[in-house]
């Protein structure tokens, strides 16, 4: 069940992508309802999708803490 959340969570941080500040507030719902490993996880597939969008980097300092 919690692989499935992580990867809904995936699918919608693609799709809001466009809107930084919608972005970041997925961001921090994600941080909320995952597991930690998910987490570490969701920073790698956050920094796959800053590369193409570089404007997302406003959302890294939510994944420091």
């Amino acid at each position: 069940m919690a692989r499935a959340m992580f990867e809904y969570t995936k699918t919608v941080l693609k799709k809001v992508s466009f809107d930084v500040n919608l972005f970041c507030k997925e961001v921090e719902k994600a941080i909320k309802r995952l597991l930690p490993y998910e987490i570490e996880e969701l920073k790698i597939f956050i920094n796959s999708l800053i590369q193409q969008n570089p404007e997302l980097n406003k959302c890294l300092i939510l994944l420091k803490a």
